[in-house]
């Protein structure tokens, strides 16, 4: 469900990017009481203004909502990891806000014009700053459990892309259904044993070159 020569997203000056990470994951049958098999995922979303009605006003969330989302599963929080995503999946020269997590203090060095903000723990930033990517989060994490009762690590980045084919074609489900039809047609499938050997790997920002 990724289409391989997808655009990076954030290409629209008078937009800005929100990027942040999360984990997913949760107690694993078996392995007793406690938290298992956490996965670090990292997110980019475009934020985008909604136009103002006839009256005047704007609706939900001052008037912004969400474009289009980039999602991972990562190794690590590390600049070369994080960085690296944001500079495969975003457009030299976007606007990203973040927290102020050391990891992508080499995005202005990149060429993008990054807003990191101090959160201290504090939620009330968090959905002053950064309340889109937030939202793709709880979304997320209620798909994965309602709908599939939990995924495999191993699996995730698969269940990533589907998730993310969907939130960005969510305003336009005949084009869903006409874009799945053409990556299918250009795409080689795995085997069950490339699957679960390891020896072929879900599509991922990071791994690809994407056009401008």
């Amino acid at each position: 469900m990724v289409r391989p020569e997808r655009d990076r997203i954030g290409g629209d000056p008078e937009n800005h990017v929100e990027l942040d990470e999360t984990l997913v994951g949760g107690a694993t049958r078996g392995l007793g009481r406690g938290v298992h098999d956490l996965s670090l995922v990292v997110a980019d979303v475009e934020v985008r203004r909604r136009k103002p009605k006839a009256n005047g006003l704007v609706l939900r969330r001052h008037g912004r909502y969400a474009g289009r989302v980039r999602l991972e599963v990562m190794p690590d929080r590390s600049a070369k990891s994080l960085v690296g995503f944001v500079e495969a999946a975003v457009e030299p020269g976007a606007q990203i806000v973040s927290d102020a997590w050391g990891g992508y203090n080499e995005l202005t060095q990149r060429g993008y014009r990054h807003v990191p903000v101090a959160m201290s723990g504090n939620p009330a930033m968090a959905e002053a700053y950064l309340p889109i990517v937030h939202l793709v989060f709880a979304n997320l994490k209620s798909w994965l459990l309602g709908c599939h009762h939990g995924v495999s690590p191993q699996h995730l980045q698969a269940y990533l892309n589907e998730y993310a084919f969907r939130f960005n074609r969510r305003f336009y489900p005949f084009n869903s259904f006409r874009s799945l039809l053409g990556i299918s047609g250009r795409s080689a499938a795995p085997t069950y044993d490339g699957l679960y050997s390891g020896s072929w790997q879900h599509p991922r920002c990071s791994r690809q070159m994407i056009a401008g």
